[in-house]
């Protein structure tokens, strides 16, 4: 069954612009610049302003099926995910786990590196590159703690994905080893009262 309209809008925060370009959506914040591109998505979006004179994002999807109907809110998520980027930005906390041997990271060219040793004794150098906009820095407070902060959620959550994969433990039980390095917490920069 074809539903002939199904349609969404959110609201666009202050200080935040949008700009629509055939299906690839520009935000523009205090933090900076993101680019989306939709054009896999059959669907309409359009910038309006509401009886008060507030803007807001309307998503239209024509004639289309479950499966479309269902892209206009997973469109409407990321867009609010870069909205939060350009204006919160998100922070992902991680923390080294190890039994025995103590693991060692050094950040490198300009924390946008990271080195990994020692881990589970190995004399192998684990070298992690973040995703362009992404920068890590090791906790002041805590011990043995990574913070990746950038705009783009995607960069940083596939950051943290690159670390934690590099200390992935080989022929052992993983139940009985379970050092790594494993995501902790996930936030914004900014803090939220």
């Amino acid at each position: 069954m074809k539903t002939i309209l199904s349609s969404e809008t959110m609201d666009i925060p202050d200080g935040v612009k949008i700009k629509i370009n055939a299906r690839i959506i520009e935000v523009e914040g205090p933090r900076g610049k993101l680019t989306r591109n939709f054009k896999h998505l059959n669907l309409d979006f359009q910038l309006i302003k509401d009886e008060e004179g507030k803007r807001k994002l309307k998503i239209d999807a024509w004639f289309g099926s479950r499966k479309t109907s269902a892209s206009i809110r997973t469109a409407l998520s990321h867009v609010e995910n870069l909205i939060t980027g350009v204006t919160k930005g998100y922070r992902y906390k991680m923390r080294f786990v190890y039994a025995h041997f103590p693991i060692n990271a050094s950040i490198t060219n300009t924390n946008s590196s990271i080195e990994i040793r020692n881990f589970l004794g190995e004399k192998k150098v684990r070298k992690v590159d973040m995703l362009e906009g992404v920068s890590i820095i090791r906790s002041e407070k805590v011990k043995d703690e990574l913070v990746l902060d950038g705009n783009d959620i995607e960069l940083v959550s596939r950051s943290a994905a690159l670390i934690n994969q590099k200390c992935h433990v080989k022929n052992k039980d993983i139940r009985k080893f379970l050092d790594g390095i494993y995501v902790s917490e996930k936030g914004t920069v900014v803090e939220e009262e």
